[in-house]
């Protein structure tokens, strides 16, 4: 007979488990069915209280789409998102920190050459973006992909307002000496969406939604880990309560202010504009092995 005392039921149902095939997807398993099992002891939930979480997660996946997608908010506002990122990413000293992907990055960007325009039809202060990719130990990336996006001066990514609108958004290579450059505009500190169930979890923790203004990177070459990362404005009021708690302090920089006229990459500008820089960093690939 199926042994039903409160003390015997985690056990009962890890017994079940060891004929799972695959050795890492059942330690997983054995793992996810252990922390619940604690967290429900621990918190000795009312029915109606399990039903309302249950709740919550049922509404959490009946507001994903294509275009919104309010498990990785969550993920995102419970800092699981960075703490995923944190243990993948344990990279040897002089390679640039990694942050989260966030909710808003779309498959096969717009590619543009070096030195376009990507803002589109985003409104905002312009603002030149340029750098370089190199190896850890400062060796140039020529060809590397470097994807950018970020939002607009009223704090919208171009997906929020229309699903198959481009802007603020694309794909370049560095040149040969692993160097890149774009103009787009100045981003804005933003809420992340909380007209859903995120949205409420934050009020009801007194927290608020807000992101500081950042502009995203996400950059490739052969033989090196995939970096994905941001770009953070000093001086954002955000900065040390980012509602995803994804700041970190070498990759916040300050934005060069300039008057119109002339700017460094030779472009005349008609109204004052903003410069940020950076120089990237890739760690070195390695093997991975996942259930």
């Amino acid at each position: 007979m199926l042994d039903t005392r409160e003390d015997a039921i985690t056990r009962t149902v890890l017994d079940r488990m060891q004929t799972t095939a695959d050795p890492r997807l059942r330690r997983i398993s054995e793992a996810v069915v252990r922390h619940l099992h604690a967290l429900v002891r621990e918190i000795e939930p009312t029915q109606e209280e399990w039903r309302a979480a249950i709740d919550f997660l049922t509404r959490t996946g009946q507001l994903c789409s294509d275009t919104r997608q309010e498990f990785i908010l969550l993920s995102d506002a419970l800092g699981v998102s960075m703490l995923v990122d944190a243990v993948n990413h344990r990279h040897p000293q002089g390679a640039t920190d990694t942050t989260v992907l966030g909710p808003f990055y779309v498959e096969g960007p717009p590619p543009f050459e070096n030195g376009a325009d990507l803002s589109g039809e985003m409104s905002g202060l312009p603002m030149l973006i340029h750098g370089s990719v190199a190896a850890a130990d400062g060796r140039p990336l020529a060809g590397a992909v470097v994807d950018i996006w970020h939002a607009d001066d009223q704090g919208f990514y171009d997906v929020q307002q229309q699903p198959d609108m481009r802007a603020g958004r694309g794909r370049l290579r560095t040149d040969a000496d692993g160097r890149f450059r774009c103009w787009s505009v100045r981003p804005v500190s933003y809420p992340i969406p909380h007209d859903g169930t995120v949205g409420a979890m934050l009020e009801l923790q007194g927290r608020h939604p807000y992101r500081p203004a950042h502009v995203h990177f996400m950059i490739a070459a052969p033989g090196f880990e995939p970096l994905v990362t941001h770009l953070f404005v000093s001086g954002d009021p955000y900065l040390t309560s980012d509602v995803v708690f994804g700041v970190k302090e070498s990759i916040i920089v300050d934005l060069i202010e300039h008057p119109a006229g002339r700017a460094p990459d030779g472009r005349m500008i008609a109204t004052s504009f903003a410069e940020m820089s950076y120089d990237f960093r890739l760690a070195p690939a390695r093997s991975r092995q996942s259930a």
